[in-house]
């Protein structure tokens, strides 16, 4: 069923637009620093395979951190609950999502799989016995996701942030050192590269927003992609570190599952509802999209729909 274009929409959309010049793009990554900050499009993808749109939702994004949520509903189906929380935590951070403090005052294990250190370590729990063998695994289950088996990867952001990687290198080191991490950390930087370069358009987010919407359950074919104890489990973080630093306030001014890349996208999922997919690529200074949250925070308030 196509995306149709729906006119309450466009106009929320018209009105966020203006926050755009609030924030500007992520240009320490410098692939990504070539994006339109004046950029700004939604898809709501719906259980019964509607789909209302503003903007254009063809424009590529790279997944970045929303990555996170996927990666681990992955391992958590590969490993097991007990096995991933013995090595991340549960915990918000009111820290930078690059943030290395709280690895030297606590460094058992990071304290949550949405900031970097934990991501990374999630990861590296991705199984295989190569980087493209476990890419591969991941891609796949994102394609099922989607259900678009042309998702791919973008070679040139990738190749980008494995070269701006001097933060997440410390990270892996550190965790190396504490023996959280048992593999060559350019392997894992690697792998990690181009799982956050994984791209797709608004409505192929909006679509994976619907899976964990809808507790792991695919509607439109009836087919169980993830035990639904995961699914929560990944929503749980998305409302509680799924915006960064930010997570709180989000919390009580919008109210939904969520999570942003520093590409500017956003993955909603209102529970039993609908899945939301955002671009807008011009970040405020915690690296969330400035118009995209206002454009969330406009669609919660007219239409109801936080969970508190």
């Amino acid at each position: 069923m196509p995306c149709q274009t729906n006119g309450d929409l466009q106009l929320i959309v018209e009105e966020a637009k203006k926050y755009t010049k609030l924030g500007k793009v992520a240009d320490y990554i410098p692939e990504l620093g070539k994006a339109n900050p004046g950029d700004l499009s939604i898809a709501i993808h719906y259980p019964d395979g509607r789909c209302i749109s503003a903007g254009d939702i063809d424009k590529k994004i790279t997944l970045q951190s929303i990555s996170k949520v996927i990666s681990l509903a992955l391992v958590l189906m590969e490993r097991g609950n007990r096995y991933v929380f013995e090595r991340v935590g549960m915990e918000p951070t009111g820290d930078p999502f690059n943030s290395i403090a709280k690895l030297e005052t606590m460094p058992a294990k990071p304290l949550n799989p949405m900031i970097n250190a934990g991501a990374l370590v999630v990861t590296h729990m991705i199984k295989g016995d190569t980087v493209e063998e476990r890419f591969n695994r991941l891609l796949g289950f994102i394609r099922e996701l989607a259900d678009d088996p042309s998702i791919g990867y973008c070679e040139r952001i990738a190749s980008s942030e494995l070269e701006a990687a001097d933060l997440n290198r410390a990270l892996c080191y550190f965790l190396k050192q504490h023996n959280i991490i048992k593999e060559d950390v350019e392997i894992l930087l690697d792998l990690y590269t181009k799982q956050c370069a994984i791209e797709m358009n608004c409505l192929d987010l909006a679509r994976i927003g619907m899976i964990f919407a809808m507790d792991g359950m695919d509607p439109l074919n009836g087919k169980r992609i993830m035990p639904d104890d995961v699914a929560r489990i990944c929503k749980t973080f998305m409302v509680t570190c799924g915006m960064y630093n930010a997570s709180g306030e989000f919390a009580i001014k919008i109210g939904i599952p969520a999570k942003s890349g520093v590409s500017g996208g956003i993955m909603g999922s209102v529970p039993g509802k609908f899945g939301i997919g955002i671009f807008g690529p011009a970040l405020d200074e915690k690296g969330n999209s400035v118009a995209g949250l206002k454009l969330l925070e406009f669609l919660s308030k007219n239409y109801r729909l936080s969970m508190f």
